[in-house]
């Protein structure tokens, strides 16, 4: 079954064979309706099993916390066998959008079937392994068979860059920050879409959190899949090394009113009260929780505040006595989901503020919050505050 969908996709897509894949990452164990429910038991029924390591993305349920997240009976239920499901067919039950946080961490070439946007394109850039944006459905099937069309990114010629973004212009010390990489990426996805861009002129130390940043924000306002970073990324040590052979391309020049425009675009609240703060999309690292710690220097959040993380992560801070010293704060560590895709937020609506591009970007439709974007520091600052901190210095 499996591997007739897998063919018959291959055929739809226009790939004229399949290529033998090392892993995969699956999207659909997040609950969307019952027949997920069904179309995975279905598979476990028949005695499915993946034939490739595969890891499992958020689901719809904190299994750690379970009263975190305020679903109806129904919905707690299915959710739970969804998970389940997925669990007996051999996946690995890391329950993160970002399985490369949790040593899943396919080298450079190697083709892999990865769903979740931010995994497939830090797969693509930071790693440099091949896989396409895989659907729900599709993933599983792709884990079952170990096999994907041969296609789209999978191919030499179509990870080249049609477009160079020159960063030239600006400012070296917003380059240097945190809060830049959202932005980026977030202008990056509404100006390029689907194509692929090398993006010139950035540090050439850059944190794989920034480059996390950049990719989840460029495959959420965009349909970006891979990125370069010329002298940063592993497959562009230069920027003619990647360039595509074909045409000319298309060369942007990023000025600072365009990136400006792009941190403002963000925003749907600019001043006042907040009623939560959120961060961790993509889950948060331990680097970030470290910053985190640094930054709130043993201040009491006013309003609610939720970092979103996996369990390989979670364990990890265990480990090193951070967790505790949050929570009495004020801080919920939320793991196996997210805030954006379960019930989480307290109340019908309010402001939120967040640091993530991609929480940014799918705030407001998916939980009634409006959103204020702002650095880690912003976001501390704010929560301490109980309403909008903003440091706009780098910005002018």
């Amino acid at each position: 079954m499996a591997m007739r969908i897998v063919v018959d996709m291959a055929e739809m897509m226009g790939a004229e064979r399949l290529t033998p894949i090392t892993s995969a990452h699956i999207d659909g164990c997040l609950y969307h309706g019952d027949s997920g429910v069904e179309f995975a038991e279905h598979l476990v029924r028949r005695d499915g099993k993946v034939c490739v390591p595969t890891t499992l993305n958020v689901g719809a349920l904190d299994l750690l916390n379970p009263n975190r997240v305020h679903s109806d009976s129904h919905t707690s239920e299915m959710a739970h066998r969804l998970m389940s499901a997925y669990v007996e067919l051999g996946c690995k039950p890391t329950w993160t959008c970002a399985p490369y946080q949790a040593g899943h961490r396919p080298g450079l070439g190697e083709h892999v079937a990865w769903g979740e946007s931010n995994a497939v394109t830090f797969a693509n850039s930071v790693l440099g392994a091949r896989t396409n944006r895989y659907g729900d459905f599709f993933d599983i099937c792709c884990a079952l068979t170990g096999r994907a069309p041969l296609m789209g990114l999978h191919l030499d010629e179509n990870r080249r860059a049609t477009v160079l973004v020159d960063t030239g212009s600006t400012s070296s010390a917003l380059k240097q920050s945190d809060v830049f990489y959202p932005v980026l990426g977030t202008w990056l996805g509404e100006t390029v879409g689907s194509e692929v861009a090398v993006i010139d002129g950035l540090p050439s130390e850059i944190s794989e959190d920034k480059l996390k940043a950049l990719g989840a924000a460029a495959s959420s306002s965009g349909a970006v899949g891979l990125f370069h970073v010329a002298g940063v990324t592993p497959e562009a040590p230069t920027v003619e090394s990647v360039m595509s052979h074909s045409g000319r391309p298309r060369i942007i020049h990023l000025s600072a009113e365009m990136i400006r425009a792009t941190r403002d675009r963000l925003s749907t609240a600019h001043a006042g009260r907040i009623d939560a703060v959120a961060v961790g999309s993509p889950h948060f690292s331990m680097g970030e929780f470290a910053e985190l710690e640094r930054l709130s220097q043993g201040q009491q959040f006013k309003v609610p505040s939720y970092v979103c993380t996996g369990r390989g992560v979670l364990e990890s801070l265990e480990s090193a006595a951070g967790v505790e010293s949050l929570t009495q704060r004020g801080v919920e560590i939320i793991v196996d989901t997210c805030v954006v895709v379960a019930p989480i937020l307290p109340g019908t609506g309010g402001v939120l503020m967040t640091s993530s591009g991609k929480f940014a970007h799918y705030t407001p439709a998916n939980t009634g919050y409006e959103v204020v974007y702002g650095s880690l520091e912003d976001c501390v600052a704010s929560a301490v505050a109980g309403s909008i901190v903003r440091d706009e210095t780098l910005w002018n």
